[in-house]
């Protein structure tokens, strides 16, 4: 008499395969519920619909990713013969393998809430740069979340899953299975692979307007490999393009300005900007602020009590602009967007490629003009290859965290503000004595998690370990190192300006949320600021090098993409920005968004007023507005990739 359906599927399941498919469908399970904590607990309003189609529309990528996570199971079991397998030695060290593998597969399932929590994203680029730095990353993590605990319960949960693995499967190590049989369950497994594989859509997971239910919808564990894919991508295999002509055209028109005189042939962007040889070779001393969004000023309208009370009333002294956004989300976008002014391609920032070995800065242009240049970090300058990047484009010195002997105080990330700013102004001093110009760039670390500074400083307790503290405590340093400085003999010719490298946290609906990217902007000292007012003009970290190198006013050659903002009339202000792997343009209120697989979406309305929403009709301005944008990622990656990005010495003559 043939078995029934029932007994077969009973027999398979007491065999070593039967064991795989139960492996499969939890990590089908444990994918689903950590979906349903994040919608529940980050989850923005929505119709409920739309929410709950969060699940059927992730289950295609959920069921992926455990495929492949099965795969390593399914191809031991296939080489196994039946007496090794069953070997009690291979019983028990399986075993032990297998609840360590679900113990970090756990571990990871939490780490992605907190991820989230932080991001409200699924693992991305942040986590691929995360994990390449681990000093820094596991003690900081370990500072911050209750890492002992979490590791019980990761024991926990995965001596649980062994458990019932082995009640469920319980005949695994007693049941033969042919080669035959084996061979089979291997061959259907790589097919079934392959297709999924092949059907998987990077954009199958967009299914809302809403960015933050499209994450929730996403695979923590596709998305990072998806990021770790997309580190060097081919820009013209993924995005949209124009012909090259028409491309470096709309670039060189969108850089014209009043005063720049485009130098070179039809595909180059060099220009020559006027000014007075006759104009002093003026100070710059560049503060980047770590996470010093706008939404902690209060006179940037932040709603209850400021958390910078020392740079609002700092604000009414200088040129303060209250329109400016980060290209974004990482201090290495900030990098390359203040010191480069170059757009943030998608992939990694040009701070950590592999041809950034002779870019322009706004050092290499003040060091044509002869400046000393250094650059002062809290941290290690290994980080994110922020060291590398520095010292090969314009600056002489790079100092960092080994160089500060005796901190005050210090976290993993690296030595508080107040050292920073004190070792800042000793640097100045001596620079200034020299008799040359100087351009002196400071990286803050303090206002990071674990978000802890010296005690006494402020009122608050830095044992609570809250960012508004942090926050407070940078506001403190500078106001204490601009009060400092005011003492110095440089001060007088010195032009210090306060940005920072971007905002704090990303929150919005948008698959770039603008609004998060909004960050402060200020310029200080009377060389610069001879009378304060505030400027409303549209901007974003491109600017601020050609906005400081026209404060100074000497002619220089430059390739820059920004403009200078205190031009008369002020141009035509833009925001080119950047989110995962996601590319814009914002102009006129109206923003464009390029995405992997050449597509587009289109957003209209004031960030500083309204959400913006989504536009699923572009007009003919917005399709303007995306030929502007293309043009100008498409040649901001040929510059970059045929390492044209810099400007060749003019030839003195003799």
């Amino acid at each position: 008499m043939s078995s029934t359906p029932q007994n077969s599927f009973r027999a398979w399941l007491d065999s070593r395969f039967g064991f795989t498919g139960f492996h499969f469908a939890a990590l089908l399970v444990c994918f689903s519920v950590l979906r349903l904590v994040l919608l529940f607990g980050f989850g923005p309003p929505a119709p409920i619909g739309e929410s709950l189609e969060v699940f059927p529309a992730g289950l295609h990528i959920d069921i992926t990713v455990a495929l492949f996570m099965t795969l390593p199971l399914v191809f031991w079991f296939a080489l196994l013969p039946h007496r090794l397998f069953r070997f009690l030695p291979h019983r028990l060290l399986f075993l032990l393998v297998y609840f360590v593998a679900w113990a970090v597969e756990v571990f990871l399932l939490i780490g992605e809430y907190y991820f989230f929590e932080e991001f409200k994203s699924r693992y991305n680029t942040v986590a691929i740069d995360y994990l390449l730095y681990p000093h820094e990353v596991f003690i900081n993590i370990w500072d911050t979340y209750p890492v002992p605990l979490i590791i019980a319960v990761c024991s926990l949960v995965a001596a649980g899953i062994v458990f019932v693995s082995q009640k469920v499967t319980r005949r695994m190590w007693e049941t033969p299975v042919s080669a035959t049989g084996r061979a089979l369950h291997l061959g259907g497994a790589l097919t079934l692979a392959a297709g999924l594989w092949l059907s998987v859509r990077v954009s199958e997971t967009r299914l809302s307007k809403e960015r933050v239910i499209n994450e929730i919808a996403d695979n923590g564990m596709a998305s990072l490999i998806t990021a770790a894919w997309s580190r060097n991508l081919d820009y013209a295999a993924f995005f949209p393009t124009l012909p090259r002509t028409e491309a470096f055209r709309r670039a060189r028109r969108l850089l014209a300005e009043p005063g720049a005189d485009f130098e070179g042939p039809p595909d180059s962007l060099r220009r020559r900007i006027a000014g007075s040889p006759a104009n002093p070779r003026l100070n710059v001393v560049i503060l980047l602020e770590e996470s010093l969004g706008s939404e902690f000023w209060g006179s940037l309208g932040r709603k209850g009590t400021t958390l910078t009370p020392e740079l609002d009333k700092l604000s009414e002294e200088g040129l303060f602009f209250t329109n400016l956004y980060a290209d974004g989300n990482r201090t290495v976008r900030g990098f390359e967007g203040v010191l480069s002014s170059f757009p943030p391609l998608p992939g990694d920032s040009i701070v950590k490629r592999d041809r950034s070995e002779n870019v322009e800065t706004i050092a290499r242009v003040l060091k044509r003009d002869g400046y000393e240049t250094v650059f002062l970090y809290g941290g290690r300058g290994i980080f994110d290859g922020m060291r590398s990047y520095a010292v090969n484009n314009g600056y002489d010195r790079f100092i960092e965290q080994k160089d500060f002997p005796n901190p005050t105080f210090a976290t993993i990330w690296g030595v508080c503000n107040e050292d920073l700013y004190r070792r800042t102004i000793e640097e100045c001093r001596a620079l200034s004595k020299s008799g040359k110009p100087f351009l002196a760039t400071v990286l803050s670390v303090s206002n990071h998690k674990p978000f802890t500074y010296p005690a006494g400083r402020i009122p608050e307790d830095p044992n609570a370990r809250k960012r508004e503290h942090a926050v407070k405590y940078t506001d403190w340093a500078l106001g204490g190192f601009l009060k400092t400085a005011r003492n110095e003999s440089f001060y007088q010719s010195t032009i210090f300006v306060v940005i920072a490298d971007h905002g704090a946290r990303v929150y919005g609906s948008q698959s770039i949320p603008i609004h998060s990217y909004e960050i402060p902007f200020l310029v200080l000292g009377p060389a610069a600021a001879k009378k304060p007012a505030r400027l409303p003009q549209l901007g974003c970290q491109l600017d601020v090098a050609p906005t400081i190198l026209g404060l100074i006013g000497r002619p220089y050659d430059t390739l820059f993409f920004g403009h200078d903002l205190l031009m008369n009339p002020p141009p035509q202000g833009r925001v080119l920005i950047n989110h995962n792997r996601d590319i814009g343009l914002m102009r006129d209120d109206r923003m464009v968004v390029l995405s992997l697989n050449k597509k587009a979406e289109f957003y209209g309305g004031n960030p500083k007023i309204t959400e913006m929403a989504r536009a699923d009709k572009p007009d003919d301005s917005d399709l303007e507005l995306e030929k502007d944008a293309i043009a100008m990622y498409q040649v901001a990656d040929e510059l970059y990739m045929q390492r044209k990005y810099r400007v060749q010495e003019r030839v003195q003559a003799r």
